[in-house]
């Protein structure tokens, strides 16, 4: 008898039905010699510092360095402790049973280093000496199924990858538990959260913020001719930038006089553009934030429920690029996608016998090769996972495609001593772009044809306008633009000998990104304002705690990839990386113990209901410290957030200013003021109507 483990209950049931493992029982599925169960998601995890003894958070006991770690069964949060999930409690005890009675164990969790340590810490909290094999796959269709227990591994070749996994998961429980308890005792308000990727990651959120509100705008000036030849509309714009507008008023009455711009210079050059390579996990979380507006959590989930369902592969790859022993299989997924009718007018675009094969490389294929579709084609699917799977299919038929061959001219015109440029496009051969009928990317000038010029060509001014312009400041992260810079870390580095080494090396994986960012969601340290990302008054007052202390550093937390994808490929020491984590651990502790905590100034106001007690701030709301009064002010009012400035008018004006952008609970926008009467009860005021807040 053989016991087969997989992740989650929908997988177990497709490899069961292969293997004719039909008979349900509770919890895992027998026959034909095989007994399949799961483990719904992470079990077994690092046990919490109460277990070890260790309650509340107390300056004494910091650094905590367990030796040995202890594993523990996955616990829920009730009231103000954590115990023990009863669903996993009863599941663990399951896969017990069957493992005690079978001979050997198939590994078919996740195919992935997150995969590996679910098993590995369920095994290992077991105490289970019993042989196992890794069924490693990237597809759930019968086919792949079948070759992957056609050819198990020995679990021994996998040992890497879980000490690369095990390694992550204590340096994070070490930076996370004690930064976490060191900043919450330095601050003394309230408990606080740091993390090895989840503080840099809300560094890059804050420093681009800050850069963006402080940057000062400048205004400047340009003019722009609009010209006629040969039927053709276009337009050119003056290379100078005037700071003034009087100069530029002046030249352009200049040029309406003469009424021609002269060609003093034209320049043609040809441009290919190859195709862009298969998606990995990140790349496609960043298309489907730019043109779906989808969080990179929402993506995971749905590429997640396709590959589930069949209809692609395992989505949690950081590779572009398919082994070479797999270019074989492309045709086949080619033909089956004429089945999709949003793919049928793509597929007309495709050459045959003359595919691209740039997205073979056996060297860049990490855990996973790049997602591709599958033989099964999908037929009935929700609009969201329609989109994803034909962005996926797309992608393919564009990566398989051709190069794309621009010819781009430069012109320059002079009028009035003045030099004018304007740029033209012509597309030469489609190739690639040719899938979508794209030429040119999001942001971009449209493709654009110009007339036949040549030098001395004069050319008559039709119109002549002044634009007045402003200088942009950095733009705010969108989750596509954090995705990239967390992919990217390494370039945000301003020591270039740094950046050259980190250069490709970015924070977090694809598969832990989208969770990384929900986390700051979730802790309240970010917020979204239509597409942007803005850090909340708590993730800011965090950034500028930390903003100089190593755990927001994103150049260690790169170097920390680095190190770990080392550990994965047996070409690190997971034992000297654990030590170099204790000593980073035991020194920011220092750091955030030690550090002069600047206090945030807020005013003395007196509570609007007892007359007699100080106003305490919180980060979600404004109190009074007398449980017998109990007045208290929600600082979030229908999705707004109330400032101290606000706090402040509330309480000393009876009135805020007028708050706009709320909604309503049925998610109707509305504009209104909140006032107060002199028994400290507030309401809304919209005019002269007001609206008691429940």
């Amino acid at each position: 008898m053989k016991a087969v483990i997989a992740e989650k209950p929908s997988v177990a049931r497709e490899i069961a039905a292969l293997l004719g493992a039909n008979e349900k029982k509770d919890g895992y599925l027998t026959g034909n010699g095989y007994q399949v169960t799961w483990a719904l998601g992470h079990l077994i995890g690092l046990a919490m510092p109460e277990d070890y003894g260790l309650t509340g958070f107390r300056r004494e006991t910091l650094p905590i360095l367990p030796n040995p770690f202890l594993l523990t069964v996955r616990k829920i949060r009730k009231e103000k402790s954590y115990i023990p999930d009863n669903g996993a409690v009863k599941q663990l005890k399951t896969i017990e049973q069957v493992i005690s009675r079978c001979d050997s164990i198939i590994v078919a969790t996740d195919a992935g280093r997150e995969g590996e340590l679910i098993f590995r810490y369920i095994y290992e909290y077991l105490k289970c000496k019993k042989p196992f094999h890794r069924l490693w796959i990237s597809s759930l269709t019968e086919k792949a199924i079948k070759q992957g227990f056609a050819s198990l591994k020995p679990g021994s070749e996998f040992d890497g990858l879980y000490r690369a996994g095990q390694a992550r998961s204590q340096a994070d429980w070490l930076v996370g538990i004690n930064a976490s308890q060191a900043i919450s005792i330095a601050l003394s308000r309230g408990v606080y959260s740091l993390g090895r990727v989840q503080t840099p990651t809300l560094a890059l959120v804050c420093k681009r913020y800050l850069e963006n509100k402080t940057f000062s705008v400048q205004k400047y000036w340009q003019i722009q001719l609009e010209h006629r030849k040969d039927f053709i509309d276009f337009k050119s714009l003056s290379k100078t930038k005037w700071d003034d507008k009087k100069p530029a008023d002046s030249t352009i009455k200049s040029i309406q006089r003469s009424g021609i711009a002269t060609v003093s210079a034209v320049e043609s050059k040809t441009v290919s553009e190859q195709p862009p390579l298969l998606f990995d996990l990140t790349g496609l979380q960043k298309e489907a934030n730019k043109k779906l507006g989808l969080s990179a959590g929402e993506t995971l989930n749905i590429a997640q429920s396709l590959y589930e369902k069949k209809f692609i592969t395992y989505p949690r790859t950081g590779s572009k690029y398919i082994p070479e022993d797999m270019w074989a299989e492309i045709p086949p997924l080619i033909r089956a996608l004429d089945a999709r009718p949003s793919c049928k007018n793509a597929l007309t675009k495709v050459k045959w016998g003359h595919f691209n094969k740039r997205i073979v490389n056996d060297l860049k294929v990490t855990d996973h090769h790049g997602l591709l579709v599958t033989e099964k084609i999908p037929s009935a699917l929700s609009a969201k996972e329609d989109a994803i799977y034909d962005m996926i299919a797309l992608r393919l038929l564009e990566a398989l495609s051709q190069i794309c061959t621009k010819e781009i001219t430069d012109v320059t015109m002079q009028a009035s001593e003045y030099d004018f440029l304007l740029k033209g496009c012509k597309i030469l051969e489609p190739g690639w772009r040719a899938i979508r009928g794209t030429f040119t990317e999001e942001g971009d000038e449209p493709v654009k044809e110009l007339p036949e010029l040549k030098t001395g060509d004069e050319l008559k001014i039709k119109i002549t306008t002044i634009l007045e312009k402003k200088t942009k400041p950095p733009a705010l992260y969108t989750e596509a633009g954090l995705l990239a810079a967390m992919e990217n870390a390494g370039r945000e580095i301003e020591n270039e000998d740094e950046r050259k080494i980190l250069s490709g090396i970015g924070i977090g994986t694809p598969a832990t990104r989208a969770a990384i960012i929900d986390t700051l969601f979730n802790r309240d340290y970010i917020w979204r304002e239509k597409k942007s990302l803005i850090p909340t008054e708590k993730g800011l007052q965090v950034y500028n705690t930390v903003k100089d202390k190593k755990i927001a550093d994103v150049a260690m937390t790169a170097e920390w990839e680095i190190a770990l994808q080392k550990i994965e490929n047996n070409e690190g020491d997971a034992a000297a990386f654990h030590k170099a984590m204790e000593g980073y651990t035991a020194s920011i502790t220092r750091e955030l113990l030690d550090m002069t905590v600047v206090t945030e100034n807020h005013p003395k106001l007196m509570c609007p209901k007892c007359r007699k007690q100080q106003l305490l701030f919180r980060e979600k709301v404004v109190k009074c410290p007398d449980e017998g009064c109990n007045w208290l002010q929600f600082r979030n009012v229908c999705g707004v957030y109330l400032t101290i400035a606000e706090i402040e008018n509330l309480i000393s004006k009876n009135r805020t200013s007028l708050l706009k952008g709320m909604k309503s609970k049925s998610g109707k926008k509305f504009d209104a003021c909140i006032v107060m009467n002199n028994k400290g009860e507030t309401a809304f005021e919209f005019g002269s109507n007001r609206y008691k807040k429940k």
